[in-house]
């Protein structure tokens, strides 16, 4: 195993995100991968997966034996990449449906499809601009990384029985407090990049309460720093300086799906990175309290029409 001070500063720097701190973690996991058809018979359910990260997961998943959802908004788009993961996992049980995850109406129609989900990764993701609001009048990021996802669990709650549910947050997280007063973002300047640090933080703070809320086991975790599309679109000046040093899709997908496969179950309502639980603050600042948490569950709770 890696010495754990060697871990720490990898952790605590910019080392750890990038291809270089994967590939010094990697040696030391093979022993834990999890085993091939681990997850046959079983059903994974990815969102945003039409590129980057979720098309990753899908992959990975296939190859692990599940049978596949890939959720994505628009079916002809993904249509690609479902094509690319049957290339790449020829056999695999992969097929699309369609979910916009920041519209509530769009999650409903969508969660009765599904009968039985062994695993559900929330990946999700949008970096607007501007401010905007979705037809149900919520900030685009929170409506896409926290109310849809909340509302899209809640449904498939007796779907799940005692799965998995995986979210997708960023190390960008570590940046921003808990917007429990003002989780729309209609107070200050908007920036989206703060916009989705600010709702990946969310994701991170609410996951041991959901975790307690649906008796599953529910993670969060970040790919560190991933050459995707999204990346290439909302943040094309950091591409352009970090490009050398970006993990693959791959790389930034490999410890969401390891927490969907690997036995036994890791605990439940922790932050991961690369395999380990890793710390949710780095700054003082950041920590809200137990009650700023749980005003924010109610207020999500509420947005999304389910009860506190």
């Amino acid at each position: 195993m890696i010495a754990p001070l060697i871990d720490v500063v990898l952790d605590r720097t910019a080392t750890g995100y990038t291809r270089f701190g994967y590939l010094l973690r990697r040696p030391h996991w093979r022993s834990g991968d999890p085993a091939p058809g681990s997850l046959k018979g079983k059903v994974a359910l990815v969102t945003g997966a039409g590129s980057g990260l979720g098309q990753a997961c899908a992959v990975e998943l296939a190859r692990l034996g599940a049978s596949v959802v890939m959720l994505v908004r628009d079916l002809g788009r993904g249509e690609p990449a479902r094509d690319d993961v049957l290339a790449r996992v020829p056999g695999a049980d992969v097929r699309l449906a369609q979910c916009d995850l920041s519209s509530l109406a769009s999650v409903r129609a969508c969660a009765p499809e599904f009968a039985r989900v062994d695993v559900l990764i929330h990946n999700a993701g949008t970096l607007p601009p501007e401010r905007t609001e979705t037809e149900d009048g919520h900030e685009v990021t929170l409506a896409t990384h926290v109310l849809g996802p909340l509302l899209l669990t809640e449904l498939l709650r007796p779907a799940l029985g005692d799965g998995r549910v995986i979210f997708m947050s960023s190390g960008g997280m570590y940046t921003q407090a808990l917007a429990a007063d003002d989780p729309e973002y209609r107070s200050g300047t908007y920036r989206g990049a703060v916009a989705y640090a600010r709702t990946k933080r969310m994701q991170v703070e609410l996951t041991p309460l959901l975790a307690q809320r649906w008796g599953l086991a529910v993670h969060s975790c970040h790919p560190g720093w991933a050459d995707t599309p999204g990346l290439s679109s909302s943040l094309p000046a950091f591409r352009r300086l970090t490009r050398p040093f970006l993990r693959t899709a791959a790389q930034g997908a490999d410890t969401a799906v390891w927490l969907a496969a690997t036995e036994p179950p890791p605990p439940a309502g922790r932050f991961w990175h690369d395999r380990r639980p890793r710390p949710e603050h780095l700054l003082p600042r950041t920590r809200p309290s137990e009650a700023q948490v749980r005003e924010l569950l109610a207020y999500c709770l509420e947005a999304v029409g389910e009860t506190p």
